[in-house]
């Protein structure tokens, strides 16, 4: 079991302010792989004061972008060498299957890192611009102490895409790992700490909800940076504007695929089982109601459902499974609850349903329903597990429709022969992230979404923008 009994606060291991702990669950056998402190209030404040004191009086926010380009750069060469490690245990924490966090979990963060280590060569904190009375300067500093808050179904992705641009524009950071996850999080300290990265520049506290609020409501924090449910994210968006902190939301999807007439059905299901199952379905981005044309709809739902039901479901370890168990188990009963309210709402199960692959661990059957019109819950509520509605329409503009009637708008593919009639289709659907015949997110691209699915940008340049400040100074002559 990994056991951890102290915090990583100002540059060192400190004993928490409590004594409660924190047990990571293996979603797999059930039994308990690590522990570790339960962060407080009082913690938290001890890290923002951390944070702040390096913001203020550090070295790290002025030094300048390339310096600290080359050490987001160190780290990222620490980060490479032990991304077979970081891969392993997300697994073991959270039951990605290990395939997914050979190709996502780890190395997407690692991407990250060096993109900002890159782009931090060359970018410029001031440009000159021309004035009316002179010179005109534009500057660019950082916006200060920043709380990052993440959740439990990728958890170095999500804390990388506020970590890495955070590092480059020169704040300190405030990490709370969600507590189901927060074992790669003290991997991630030992690498910082190897890099050289200052003393409090990232403190990590591993925290449930109050010690949560705790942090987002301190008023030392300059920005909060959050990823989660979009009922959390109305609450922190609430908080934060009541303080008019800068904040920034990546949140819920219920994303469409739009299979078009004359796409190559043997030749997408491929790319498309990633895209909706990914994580075991635990994925914002996951494409979980596919569209499908009346002409067709038979076809597709069969494709699908071979899809879904030739997925291997077992050990998130062994190199062969797609689709491992889920988090926890009151997430395995919610997935549940969602095929249940599925089914009273009259949609037909094609292939899954409530009997669990196994009675041990938190596995649901994954589970695909045809007959689903976009006014059910099952295919406006977000589910987050491996549950796929197939919804017809009539032509291409009713399945626009279809793809833009959501109250969320963070993803979304098409699949197609026709990649540049795909593009038109991309350009009229209203989502943050697009793919035709595939889904990818880009280390060098911005990622949020539209409507509820999140405010502001992460990822890319934009991503830098998030967490910078900027200042005009006009001179006379």
């Amino acid at each position: 079991m990994r056991q951890h009994d102290k915090l990583f606060i100002g540059g060192e291991w400190v004993a928490p302010a409590g004594t409660g702990t924190i047990d990571v669950i293996s979603p797999h056998t059930e039994e308990i792989v690590g522990r570790v402190p339960d962060g407080t209030p009082a913690d938290m404040d001890r890290a923002v004061a951390a944070a702040r004191e390096a913001f203020d009086h550090g070295p790290w926010p002025r030094l300048s972008f390339a310096e600290r380009a080359e050490a987001i750069a160190r780290l990222a060469e620490i980060y490479a060498a032990r991304q077979g490690e970081m891969a392993e245990l997300i697994t073991e924490e959270m039951g990605s299957p290990i395939t997914f966090s050979q190709l996502a979990q780890a190395p997407q963060p690692l991407g990250m890192l060096q993109f900002y280590a890159e782009y931090g060569k060359t970018f410029q904190q001031e440009e000159q611009r021309p004035g009316l009375f002179g010179p005109t300067t534009v500057r660019r500093e950082p916006v200060g102490v920043v709380a990052a808050v993440v959740p439990w179904n990728v958890p170095q992705f999500v804390t990388m895409t506020k970590v890495a641009p955070a590092l480059l524009a020169g704040c300190t950071i405030v990490l709370k790992p969600a507590p189901e996850t927060p074992l790669d999080a003290y991997l991630l300290a030992e690498m910082v700490q190897e890099a050289g990265i200052p003393a409090g520049v990232l403190n990590i506290v591993p925290a449930g909800r109050e010690a949560g609020e705790h942090l987002v409501s301190h008023p030392g924090i300059d920005k909060v940076a959050f990823t989660g449910s979009t009922a959390a994210g109305r609450r922190i968006a609430s908080i934060c504007g009541e303080q008019l902190k800068r904040v920034s939301l990546e949140l819920g999807g219920k994303s469409a695929a739009i299979v078009l007439d004359d796409a190559d059905l043997a030749s997408s299901m491929g790319m498309l089982a990633i895209a909706s199952l990914m994580n075991n379905g635990q994925a914002c981005v996951a494409q979980t109601r596919i569209l499908a044309s009346r002409n067709r709809y038979d076809e597709v739902v069969e494709a699908v459902a071979g899809m879904v039901g030739g997925q291997p479901v077992g050990d998130p370890s062994d190199p062969t499974t797609g689709i491992g168990p889920l988090v926890a188990k009151r997430q395995q009963e919610r997935v549940e609850s969602y095929i249940k309210i599925g089914m009273d709402e009259g949609a037909k199960v094609v292939v899954g349903g409530l009997d669990r692959p196994y009675d041990r661990g938190w596995y649901v059957a994954p589970t695909v329903f045809s007959g689903v019109n976009n006014d059910m819950r099952i295919a406006r509520e977000e589910i987050f597990g491996p549950v796929l509605a197939v919804i017809p329409y009539d032509d291409e503009a009713d399945a626009i429709r279809i793809a833009n009637d959501s109250d969320y708008g963070l993803a979304g593919t098409v699949w197609t022969s026709d990649t540049e009639h795909g593009m038109d289709i991309a350009r009229q659907v209203r989502t943050g992230t697009y793919g035709v015949n595939c889904f990818m997110l880009e280390a060098n691209t911005p990622f949020g979404g539209y409507k509820a699915s999140g405010v502001g940008r992460e990822l890319g340049p934009e991503g830098l923008s998030g967490y910078l400040e900027y200042k005009t100074i006009s001179r006379l002559g």
